[in-house]
């Protein structure tokens, strides 16, 4: 997903950086401020398909070896000595962020039950606090404050000042008394479960450990239900627990065995279900729970069918069912009769929106009356209120020509408001509420933006670029007018990240608009590989096709510098985890057209991974990236654009400087992927080793 936030790397992260030329010893740890840090070669053959790869720095995967964190302690001091000069304009920049945003801020309360919730952030404090008002029979927002508010969580008592805190679950029971949360310390989200009463503040003994994202309340308020993780971090139990017993007795629900799937439980809008979702990356299968008699057994709504992906929105007379099948590539919606929890066979399925090619239906929410379809359309976000009685919709209007639209926070089943959320490149979010019953809207809030914001100042734009094969691929802009050059091309920061079907929908950025004052042009390429024009274009940039991403984002940096918008050596690129892994691509393929990379998190040794499936997630993503392990064209495919495995050398190409950044604990892209990368850079003489130039 796209960093929000777009602010340097966390210092307390391990960060590597291909900043500094060849020079320096190539074993050990030689290197240090004198020159770039350089790990000793200790090759280890990969043999697959009758094909061996070398690996001169395999053994950094092993955190434990005594040289693996030095040597990532060793980068970071050479980062920091290398971008010394930058220092002054960091700080610079920091200080403008700190002034632009309104640390202490309340949000929009959300009527839940008999009580509104929100949240209160103040100045000088790193997590938000979870606060609730009781609600005084009027059903509108009460006034807030600490004289009249209950604490329900506040995260900066749980850790010391400056260490990481993660909140994977955050869930008040329905009737109001329990608080469900789970914490992470480490970052590898792992997370420990407690429970609070809110009548008395008291904690709960019992504490669940290795517990994942997932997790839903039964109607008696005491009785729950949540996942566990496997040792590869895949989701793979839905226990149940009853507040305060041992968690040593809580009963299996459900069990995962395909390694492929992982688990999920959530609550139903309607208070009645809760929802078990078992998915692949191409294939779903969901299970419900009967909230009201928690010890019965799950119940299936379709058997798992291979390629075939559903989600659930749970009415109690019927499911509204979004779902692929019947060859339905960007989804249609069916509603399927209900009794309890026994969901009529596919056959008494009844279409409410048929199938439309290039309109994407990704989800549904079921009220008492109403629903509300998520979609795309255009290559934008969509949203539609439908009457799932005779099928009738009517689409969400924006004023503007290109932004998202989203759902917001709607807990209340019965409730003819629908709140949802609006921004654009140029244009904070707002919360906004719609009457669907007048049609009237309320702008509820919009994200303060002090120190003289002014969003008229600021143009954004969508543009297209001709990708090799003659697609036209979308690219979303955003500029100050008054801030960019006039007599030449514009510095420009072309974001990526084009996998997973996940969609770079235009988002608003406080800290971007430092950029944008200083005439810096911020684009967004829409690559295949993503889902912003319907499911083919998230084909046709995976697997076998995946090289399609990487000429997409090409064609988009040519685009901008044959339209005068930059040049190369006033361009950036910048991408995280998958977007990591195109940020390598691109260095690989096109190096002469960036003037330097930003490679956050990048997935840079697909391959390597892809082949070990003890690894977390591996045998999930084969579905996404293909399973060279078992397919020979999985392992060519992926070989043959894996960034590590095709570095150039210097006397066949110069690269533009790079930053990569890596986190010692995160459960997705290990941190020895971009420290090899980096090695593997240096090893084929790239990185000037010069002061970075503040100017530049």
């Amino acid at each position: 997903m796209p960093d929000e936030t777009e602010t340097v790397p966390d210092a307390a992260e391990p960060t590597v950086a291909a900043e500094a030329d060849r020079d320096g010893d190539a074993s050990g740890l030689a290197g240090g401020l004198n020159g770039p840090p350089r790990p000793a070669r200790r090759p280890e053959d990969r043999i697959h398909h009758g094909h061996t790869f070398a690996d001169p720095y395999a053994w950094l995967r092993d955190g434990d070896h005594p040289d693996t964190r030095p040597h990532l302690e060793a980068e970071n001091a050479w980062t920091g000595s290398v971008t010394a000069p930058l220092l002054g304009l960091r700080e610079e920049i920091f200080d403008e962020i700190k002034r632009r945003t309104q640390e202490s801020d309340l949000s929009v309360p959300v009527r839940d039950g008999a009580w509104w919730y929100h949240q209160r952030t103040e100045e000088g404090r790193s997590y938000a606090v979870h606060c609730r008002v009781a609600d005084d029979g009027t059903k509108s927002a009460p006034v807030t404050g600490p004289d009249v508010e209950q604490i329900v969580l506040d995260p900066n008592l749980l850790t010391a000042e400056g260490e990481y805190l993660g909140l994977g679950v955050l869930d008040v029971s329905p009737d109001g008394n329990w608080l469900a949360y789970a914490v992470d310390r480490e970052g590898d989200e792992r997370h420990d479960l407690r429970f609070r009463d809110l009548r008395t503040g008291d904690e709960s003994a019992e504490t669940v450990s290795e517990v994942a994202y997932g997790f839903a309340w039964a109607a008696d308020s005491a009785t729950c239900w949540y996942t566990v993780q496997d040792e590869a971090s895949r989701p793979h139990l839905v226990l149940r627990h009853v507040v305060g017993t041992d968690p040593a007795g809580d009963v299996e629900v459900f069990r995962e065995d395909d390694e492929r799937f992982h688990l999920h439980v959530a609550p139903s809008r309607s208070g009645q279900v809760a929802v078990i979702s078992a998915g692949s990356a191409i294939t779903s299968e969901s299970w419900l729970l009967d909230a009201h008699r928690p010890e019965a057994e799950p119940q299936i709504v379709a058997p798992r069918q291979q390629g075939v992906e559903y989600s659930v929105a749970h009415h109690p007379t019927d499911l509204l069912v979004v779902s692929n099948h019947d060859d339905a590539d960007d989804f249609a919606l069916w509603r399927a009769p209900l009794e309890g929890t026994t969901v009529a066979p596919r056959t008494e399925w009844k279409v409410l929106l048929a199938h439309r090619p290039g309109t994407r239906i990704a989800g549904a929410e079921a009220f008492a009356g109403h629903a509300i379809v998520h979609g795309r359309t255009n290559a934008l976000t969509a949203l539609w209120l439908l009457d799932p009685t005779t099928g009738a919709t009517r689409l969400f209007e924006t004023d503007e020509a290109v932004g998202t639209i989203g759902p917001g926070a709607n807990p209340t089943f019965d409730s003819t408001v629908y709140r949802f959320s609006y921004s654009s490149l140029a244009t904070p979010p707002s919360v906004i509420d719609e009457d669907l019953v007048n049609g009237e809207r309320t702008v509820r809030k919009q994200l303060p933006v002090l120190d003289g914001f002014d969003s008229s100042r600021y143009e954004s734009a969508r543009d297209w670029a001709t990708a090799d094969d003659g697609t036209m691929v979308p690219i979303s802009l955003v500029w100050r007018p008054d801030a960019v050059p006039t007599d030449g091309p514009a510095p420009c920061v072309l974001y990526g990240y084009g996998a997973y079907e996940a969609s770079m929908d235009p988002w608003f950025s406080i800290a971007r608009l430092s950029l944008l004052d200083r005439g810096v042009v911020f684009a967004v390429a829409h690559v295949r590989g993503g889902g912003e024009l319907g499911r083919h274009w998230y084909t046709d940039g995976k697997f076998g096709a995946k090289a399609n991403t990487f000429t997409d984002f090409v064609a988009c940096a040519r685009h901008l510098v044959e339209t005068g918008r930059t040049a190369p050596d006033r361009l950036a690129a910048r991408g995280g985890s998958a977007g990591g892994l195109l940020m390598g691509a691109v260095a690989n393929l096109a190096p002469e057209l960036f003037r330097a990379v930003v490679a956050e998190v990048p997935f840079v040794d697909p391959l390597t991974t892809m082949l070990d499936p003890t690894l977390p997630l591996t045998v999930i993503e084969w579905e996404e990236w293909g399973d060279p392990l078992h397919d020979p064209s999985a392992y060519g495919w992926l070989g043959s654009y894996s960034p590590y495995e095709n570095v150039a050398g210097r006397a066949d190409a110069v690269y533009p400087a790079i930053l990569a950044t890596a986190g010692l604990n995160d459960p997705r892209v290990g941190f020895h992927e971009p420290a090899k990368w980096v090695a593997r850079l240096r090893d084929e003489g790239h990185g000037t080793g010069t002061p970075a130039d503040p100017e530049a």
